[in-house]
């Protein structure tokens, strides 16, 4: 088992973007072999599906062949864990509306370690290296440490590496709503303008709180060095006409910067320490510790590039819980397996919506209402 997490550690600690994908599946395929023989294997029940899996995990010579899950098995209680009771220190909890169960994912301390440096290299690569002040468009509850954690929280935390400071700008009104702490906001604004800053939020939670507000008042804020990270689902903005060029122009207009600052990033708990940042071709990349295959929806073989199917995300970071090989219920298009225009290497995808009639994911995108006593 050492030699093992040597060997993710390893891959890891390359740059994400470098490896041809040749070498880079070789390198995942016998990595994700040998974490579903030697961590699977400790779980009766997934030991008997890997046994009865239409490929021999042996002689597997792609991918594509591996025995992976559907997303929703993860939503079991208790969470499915691949280690001791004891052993874990955090369980992140993915967004549900209030008619379903959100997913339930143990950590142990190895497993947050590459989480946190697997979400620092991705965001390494689009913004550099250096620190900067960080404004969070959400309350300081959202990201609490304690046991149990949200999608927000652990988005929110997993770009603190990046920040000499952290900011949050919404908070209660004293009539149980939650709102844009406007003086707190312009007083940042003032502080930081001269500099580089990094602005994260759910993408509903921005729109509603931070653009819908400064645009019905007028106000805008010369900030034009913000790199501004979201993510969430476009389902409710786009029940409201809102499509990514409107946001991404409300946003830049309302801190006068380019749109090419706003950044969209795919990511959901089940598959952590992995994102998937939009490129300058407007292209998500996969990183050396992950894969995405697309597969065909009647058929489930890989589709061809150009064409779409049912997202499944692979990654070999996790070794306390059953996250290495889920299929979504996320609808992609794969756009290439290399040559992007932005001189990424490997596999890069485009997400299109959601598999219909599947269960509709919460997203995070929850109103920010606190419930008060009747």
């Amino acid at each position: 088992m050492s030699e093992l997490v040597e060997r993710i550690d390893q891959l890891l600690a390359r740059p994400p973007y470098a490896t041809p994908p040749a070498e880079h599946l070789a390198i995942l395929l016998e990595l994700l072999k040998e974490e579903l023989e030697q961590l699977w294997c400790r779980d009766g029940g997934l030991r008997n599906y890997v046994r009865h899996w239409p490929v021999d995990l042996r002689s597997a010579t792609r991918l594509a062949d591996l025995p992976y899950l559907p997303v929703a098995v993860l939503k079991a209680q208790p969470p499915l864990s691949l280690v001791k009771a004891s052993e874990i220190k955090r369980t992140l909890t993915s967004s549900a509306t209030t008619s379903q169960l959100p997913s339930r994912i143990v950590l142990d301390a190895a497993t947050a370690r590459r989480m946190t440096k697997g979400v620092a290299a991705i965001a390494q690569n689009f913004l550099g290296s250096f620190r900067r002040p960080y404004l969070v468009v959400d309350t300081p509850d959202s990201a609490r440490s304690g046991l149990e954690m949200g999608a927000r929280g652990a988005a929110i935390q997993g770009l603190r590496p990046f920040a000499t400071e952290v900011t949050y700008c919404l908070g209660p009104d004293g009539k149980g709503d939650i709102v844009l702490d406007r003086d707190l906001l312009i007083r940042f604004a003032r502080a930081h303008a001269d500099c580089p800053v990094l602005i994260y939020g759910f993408t509903y939670i921005l729109w509603k709180y931070l653009v819908q507000p400064l645009v019905a008042t007028n106000t805008s804020l010369d900030m034009p060095s913000v790199h501004i990270l979201h993510s969430g689902g476009w389902k409710r903005l786009q029940d409201e006409a809102v499509n990514k060029e409107t946001f991404n122009t409300g946003l830049a207009r309302i801190f006068n910067c380019s749109t090419d600052h706003v950044l969209d990033f795919y990511g959901m708990v089940e598959n952590v320490g992995v994102i998937y940042p939009d490129c300058v071709e407007g292209n998500k990349h996969v990183p050396t510790f992950a894969e995405i295959i697309v597969r065909d929806p009647l058929t489930l073989e890989p589709v061809t590039e150009g064409e779409r199917g049912i997202i499944q995300v692979c990654s070999v970071l996790p070794t306390s819980f059953p996250g290495h090989l889920l299929l979504t219920d996320d609808l992609g298009e794969l756009v290439a397996y290399d040559g992007c225009g932005c001189g990424r290497r490997g596999t890069c995808v485009r997400f299109v919506g959601r598999v219909p009639k599947s269960e509709l994911r919460g997203c995070g995108n929850i109103e920010l209402r606190r419930r008060v006593a009747a």
